[in-house]
């Protein structure tokens, strides 16, 4: 068994196990199952179907199919989990906003995973729809990838020399490999095969402005620096076969069939928005940290 894994879950459950002082966190979960609990932590008990969830969480298998060595490594992990949470509430975490914010996001996580698995148990995808799907995804799909060289500089006047330099014949490598102060400089600049969609903003609109063979005679300024950008040539972009992406398609359809789902329970819930509340001043911001810490 993984155990930083095991531990790292044992810290999750740390966080979501975090309740009110004297509070019965089994019972409140409904995982009081009326079987004789496989440990007790200071008087609060570890239920043998919250011991059955985490090994399946940890593991995706029964405490039955575990070595005994095995579950009791996993026992001892989720009684640390459980005396950190009792701590926990003890130091009062939950009087710490960021802590009880995590704590409740957590729980928000974990509840809409359980409703969109039971929302979505009859609803598999059919071929048709999935078909669907691959055609729309294949649309979407940018048409061209492009060979692309840069030059990276941190003046725009030192670019302009550059660029002035590759107007009198220099080769483009040459001048990547000598003055270039990004990691492509040892390969002449040379970025391979890249879509715009990759590239920030001005590099991608100065890019697709250009011909095969053509670089910027303008430098292009980004947050790294000033870019000369040269085009070597393009491609046509293949779509993946349909078997490549299938189970990947089986995710888009689920995930649109879900969020239908939650537009439908948008439509008839009450919902009232506070964008003032939303969107605290810079000074109620630094209040509120001021009052957490």
């Amino acid at each position: 068994m993984n155990h930083p894994r095991l531990l790292i879950l044992a810290g999750l459950l740390a966080l979501t196990a975090c309740q009110p002082k004297g509070a019965d966190t089994q019972t409140e979960t409904g995982l009081n199952d009326g079987k004789p609990p496989v440990a007790t932590v200071n008087g609060e008990p570890i239920s043998q179907v919250f011991f059955a969830s985490y090994i399946k969480a940890i593991s995706g298998k029964t405490p039955a199919d575990l070595t005994p060595e095995q579950r009791s490594q996993a026992l001892d992990n989720l009684v640390r989990g459980k005396l950190i949470a009792q701590q926990a509430r003890k130091d009062g975490m939950l009087s710490n906003p960021d802590t009880a914010s995590l704590v409740e996001l957590s729980r928000l996580n974990v509840l809409e995973q359980a409703v969109s698995e039971r929302y979505l148990k009859d609803k598999k995808p059919t071929e048709q729809e999935l078909r669907a799907e691959y055609e729309t995804q294949v649309a979407a799909l940018p048409r061209l990838e492009y060979h692309v060289r840069h030059i990276l500089v941190a003046t725009e006047a030192f670019a302009e020399k550059l660029i002035g330099d590759l107007d009198k014949g220099a080769k483009f490598e040459d001048l990547a490999k000598r003055e270039s102060m990004d990691s492509s400089k040892e390969q002449g600049g040379d970025l391979n095969w890249i879509q715009p969609s990759g590239m920030v903003k001005p590099f991608a609109d100065a890019l697709v402005a250009l011909k095969p063979g053509q670089f910027t005679h303008t430098p292009v300024k980004t947050q790294y620096g000033w870019h000369i950008i040269k085009l070597e040539d393009t491609r046509d972009v293949a779509a993946p076969p349909f078997d490549q992406v299938q189970q990947r398609l089986v995710q888009m359809v689920q995930s649109k069939k879900f969020k239908a789902y939650t537009d439908d329970l948008l439509k008839t819930a009450k919902v009232q928005k506070n964008d003032t509340a939303a969107a605290p001043t810079a000074a109620a911001e630094k209040k509120d940290k001021a009052a957490g810490s």
